[in-house]
């Protein structure tokens, strides 16, 4: 990634807090009313509308470059042999920044050819197998090490990640305090109330990441460690991210990393939920829920959640009941929701490299398109508290990484493997059918 799609990155996070900040102000912040929140309303719209200034008041890039920088096509003494040995070359151009794209059919398999020319080309050059889009052919890609060396010799600046993490810390805590109806600005001796919500949630979000920090170190692919995000209100957090720093070498790569996190999240995160249940509480239909801020949850609304609430609470759990979460059980609950949404195929999600990986770039993109457009319509008709959700991964999604060698396949296990993950999307996200209410003794609030 280069240091301008940093920028942007960044800027669309703030973009993202800008537009949610000041709701979370006005309705989310315990003991804060409409009236009673008007002045923090108003101080936080007044400071996301200057971070907006910022972040868009920049110089706009010009239409077009000047002549002397446009691309130019390459002629034929100027083409490395090496290529044309193993490609049929139909076009071939350089960039400004010196890197060459040549245009054919590849005359072996594309392992074959990326194998080939990495061999040839490593010491001087980073070679790329794409998708011709252009053509049916394929794109030979060959750039320059300097071109993304300034990133990768960019040191890991440990002391923000440990920042960061504190800080989710006090913000977790905070929040699991607030949904049990504690405030700790108010009462900060009773911060242990908020701990199991906090480290439960902060374990799973903190594995899932570690599941694909280990795998890309196991592929040699330099990447950062955890960024967690804080945020002072709601879930406190809106969750944790890697950076990849280098590319992954072919899809193989990109599947093993993308896959690693929601399995290993998942590892933590339904054990924590059979635990959490064995404490939670099971309301009978027709009683109102405890009055703290975490309500009752119906059990229905997900296929995977009945199946673990049915298997955990037994004859407990009828027809109509809803359950009132404990901490650690919201977390794991949590731990299946986040698990959901980065499964969804939508750019640099997980989901979105996990179905680049499978399908190749344009049905992946496609595939995307149809998941956030699908997502927006579910929090529009269906339940809103997706609305926040749908608002993050449409500013933050951007596109999936692309591999080196885009064109070699990925073996029948992973394949399968890759169906198996979204198979669990669907679980996680589906309500039990109507079909079943009567069996499962539950209730399903979509139908």
């Amino acid at each position: 990634m280069k240091r301008s799609t940093q920028v942007a990155t960044w800027s669309r996070l703030l973009l993202v807090l800008a537009f949610l900040l000041p709701l979370a102000a006005l309705f989310l912040l315990p003991g804060v009313g409409l009236l009673a929140g008007a002045h923090w309303f108003w101080g936080v719209l007044l400071l996301c509308f200057f971070v907006i200034l910022l972040t868009a008041g920049g110089p706009a890039e010009p239409a077009t470059e000047p002549p002397a920088t446009r691309r130019r096509m390459l002629p034929l003494e100027e083409q490395p042999q090496e290529v044309r040995e193993l490609m049929d070359v139909e076009i071939a151009t350089e960039e400004p920044t010196g890197v060459q794209v040549f245009r054919g059919r590849l005359r072996a398999s594309a392992a074959a050819v990326y194998d080939r020319l990495k061999h040839i080309f490593s010491a001087r050059t980073v070679p790329l197998i794409q998708e011709d889009e252009q053509g049916s052919g394929a794109a030979i890609i060959l750039m320059p090490k300097p071109v993304e060396q300034a990133v990768l010799e960019q040191p890991v600046r440990l002391w923000v990640h440990l920042l960061l993490f504190g800080l989710t810390v006090i913000t977790t805590t905070w929040a699991g305090a607030a949904h049990q109806g504690v405030n700790l600005l108010r009462q900060p001796e009773r911060f242990t109330v908020g701990l199991p919500y906090a480290l439960g949630l902060l374990t799973i979000l903190g594995v899932h990441e570690l599941g694909h920090y280990f795998t890309a170190r196991r592929h040699q692919m330099k990447v950062t460690p955890p960024y967690f995000i804080p945020v002072p209100f709601a879930l406190g957090t809106f969750g944790a991210f890697i950076q990849m720093k280098s590319p992954p070498e072919n899809r193989r790569a990109l599947f093993d990393v993308a896959v690693a996190g929601p399995l290993a999240g998942l590892i933590v995160a339904i054990p924590a939920l059979l635990i959490g249940l064995r404490s939670s509480v099971v309301i009978p239909a027709g009683v109102a829920p405890p009055d703290v801020d975490m309500s009752g949850t119906s059990v229905g609304s997900s296929f995977l959640f009945a199946l673990l609430a049915k298997l955990t609470l037994g004859e407990k759990l009828e027809y109509g009941h809803m359950v009132q979460l404990s901490p650690l059980a919201f977390a794991g609950w949590l731990g299946l929701f986040i698990t959901a949404l980065n499964l969804l195929p939508v750019g640099q999600l997980d989901g979105g490299h996990i179905s680049r990986a499978l399908f190749g770039r344009r049905i992946a993109t496609t595939i995307g398109s149809v998941a956030m457009w699908t997502l927006l319509l579910l929090a529009l008709f269906v339940w809103p508290g997706l609305m926040m959700w749908a608002i993050i991964v449409f500013f933050l999604a951007g596109t999936s990484a692309t591999p080196l060698n885009d064109l070699t396949p990925l073996t029948p296990g992973r394949r399968w493997l890759g169906y198996a993950a979204f198979l669990l999307l669907g679980l996680i996200l589906a309500p039990l059918p109507h079909a079943l209410w009567d069996n499962a003794g539950i209730h399903c609030p979509y139908l």
